[in-house]
């Protein structure tokens, strides 16, 4: 074990550094080993990568010598901010200020920071088509992280920006088809009709993550945009309803409606999907699904997904 080199995995017991900690783990052969980044130590999921063979160790980003500690020795990380914990773009850019200045000064090697486009180089806010929120945002979740890539450069750690998309397990959740009054399970989204909506499944994002890792002179500096399928509202609403053996419709919702359904987040995530739409070419072709499945063979399209994970999907 000594003999590996140290992955220092943030937001460890997480969906995407939980992914990324257990794709490493899982592959005996990759040459390194995972130093397990965690608020909470003595958390059921921290505990379970104990078991799996972490290094597991206390880090908060609110907590910059804890985290400068956890980085000390290792040869690269896979870094992620999670936005949602407290919904402030301001937060979160302190958050990956931490991040850069650990990495910098442990010296690290390889970072794999996952990211996501500015959303503002497409569309300026002067643009009026969406609300500006935060001030300065047009999707904070989106352009704090593509704020905080140039604070990478800047710093010169040697980086690959993984830009991520919305997440296939969204389904298992509030993005799920719902049964509506007329009793049709209808899959209601802020999306337009012939949109693309890429996709990916979160685990995939760990183990595309590691296959960077393992050929870090190829990826340093590079821009990576993952999903692992490309699907319409109406495509993603006829899968999801051959899985569960019942036909679900599609339903696109206005943007400007859904703002005003009082959903928790509502703008931001009407401002997300009328990005993913208005710009779903330039979005889902920054995401070449045959060179994704170059670096990562296993990458899961929406079906093998699906395969996998309808008998979670909760219908009424």
């Amino acid at each position: 074990m000594s003999e590996k080199k140290v992955i220092a995995v943030a937001g460890a017991t997480g969906a995407q550094g939980g992914g990324t900690a257990r794709a490493i783990l899982a592959d005996p052969d990759s040459g390194f080993t995972v130093r397990a980044l965690t608020r909470n130590p003595d958390s059921p999921a921290a505990k379970g990568l104990a078991q799996l063979g972490a290094e597991v160790v206390r880090a908060d980003f609110h907590d910059e010598p804890s985290v400068h500690e956890a980085f000390e020795g290792a040869y690269g990380a896979f870094l992620v901010t999670n936005f949602w914990a407290h919904g402030s773009a301001a937060k979160e850019t302190e958050e990956i200020e931490v991040l850069v200045r650990s990495a910098k000064n442990a010296g690290l090697r390889h970072v794999v920071w996952s990211t996501l486009e500015d959303t503002r180089e497409l569309l300026p806010l002067q643009d009026e088509r969406m609300p500006v929120l935060q001030e300065k945002y047009n999707v904070p979740h989106f352009d704090a992280k593509g704020e905080g890539n140039e604070l990478f450069r800047q710093a010169g750690v040697p980086t690959t920006f993984l830009n991520t998309t919305f997440f296939f397990q969204g389904f298992l959740s509030m993005m799920g088809p719902k049964r509506a009054e007329d009793g049709v399970l209808t899959l209601t989204l802020p999306l337009e009709d012939g949109r693309l909506l890429a996709g990916v499944d979160v685990n995939d994002i760990g183990r595309t993550a590691l296959a960077i890792l393992k050929d870090s002179e190829r990826f340093i500096g590079q821009t990576i945009g993952l999903a692992g399928d490309h699907l319409t509202g109406a495509q993603y609403a006829q899968k999801l309803g051959a899985a569960i053996g019942e036909p679900v419709r599609f339903q696109s919702v206005p943007y400007d409606v859904f703002r005003s359904l009082g959903v928790p987040a509502g703008d931001e995530i009407a401002n997300m999907f009328q990005y993913y739409g208005d710009f779903d070419q330039e979005f889902t072709g920054a995401r070449d699904l045959g060179l994704l499945r170059e670096i990562n063979p296993a990458l899961e399209n929406f079906d093998d997904w699906l395969a996998q994970n309808a008998a979670n999907i909760q219908v009424d």
